[in-house]
């Protein structure tokens, strides 16, 4: 009879798994395979795809544009993810601190609001504020005697402008993933850390930052893959200007495929994208599992 149980339960299990199976092949398993395929064929959607072999490949490494474009994209995961984890740390602990109780829930709520915004939202608003003629940043820098920069034209600060924007609205989600990783620290060590005379800042060196190792690796592997992925800031900011300035991989991909329909060239650098960020999520994974031993030990 318990034979038989376990056997009901086993074939239960696999009839509720079976349309979520269905769904995954369908959907997800099947259009990546062919999106894999694609890399070797060269096709302009409305006509029958033509195998090519590794020319897409060829071409990509000799590419100017798509090495421009590569840079710009770890240029952009430079500009944000440093700020992002250092701030998001710096506000969690504030929020999280004994010393400002009250305005714990104003803290956490005006820093994760901008996260619910739309991009759209995001990104016109930002525009607005960096317009050299009446937007709020301009007035500031003339208000102190400096000089008016045009924020999404200048070559230079174009990319610091979209990444200053990204930092702003993106903020809010690492704020909540370190105020839940300090919440599961055992106040007893800080207590032990006060008996043994301990300052605040070496609270936070010895006890605050080791613990939370886990956080810090989410925070940076997640941001890195959404900072790899940026494409609506710049489009709708810059659109890829001044000069290609700001143009990065994932608007490069979008132009191949839908603006000239090259789908196999863009599917190539896809494929290349992806490959890159799988390298990130596997140093996570590897991360996460060695915190995880040593906690354990």
């Amino acid at each position: 009879m318990i034979i038989h149980s376990k056997r009901r339960r086993t074939l239960l299990a696999y009839l509720l798994f079976l349309p979520f199976a269905i769904l995954l092949i369908i959907f997800k398993l099947i259009p990546f395979a062919n999106s894999v395929r694609m890399v070797f064929y060269k096709w302009d959607i409305l006509g029958t795809p033509q195998f090519i072999g590794l020319a897409n490949f060829r071409r990509m490494f000799s590419d100017k544009v798509f090495v421009s474009s590569l840079w710009h994209t770890f240029y952009f995961v430079i500009l944000t993810v440093p700020p992002i984890m250092v701030l998001s740390f710096l506000v969690a602990v504030l929020a999280n601190s004994k010393i400002y109780t009250q305005a714990k829930g104003f803290i956490r709520s005006a820093f994760y609001l901008p996260y619910t915004l739309t991009i759209s939202v995001v990104c016109l608003t930002w525009t607005l504020l960096y317009n050299p003629y009446f937007g709020l940043i301009s007035k500031a820098t003339k208000s102190l005697g400096l000089k008016t920069i045009n924020w999404l034209v200048d070559p230079t600060w174009a990319m610091p402008a979209v990444a200053i924007t990204t930092v702003w609205w993106t903020i809010g989600f690492c704020v909540i993933l370190y105020i839940a990783g300090l919440q599961q620290i055992p106040a007893s060590y800080y207590e032990a850390a006060e008996l043994d005379g301990a300052t605040d800042f070496k609270k936070m060196i010895f006890i605050t930052i080791p613990l939370l190792k886990r956080v810090h690796v989410l925070v940076i592997v997640t941001q890195i893959i959404a900072s790899l992925q940026i494409f609506g800031q710049v489009y709708i900011m810059t659109a890829g200007g001044p000069a290609g300035k700001t143009r990065t991989i994932m608007q490069y991909i979008y132009e191949q495929g839908f603006r000239y329909f090259r789908m196999g060239y863009a599917q190539t650098m896809a494929f290349i994208l992806f490959l890159i960020m799988l390298v990130f999520s596997y140093l996570q994974l590897r991360l996460m599992t060695s915190s995880s031993k040593e906690e354990l030990i």
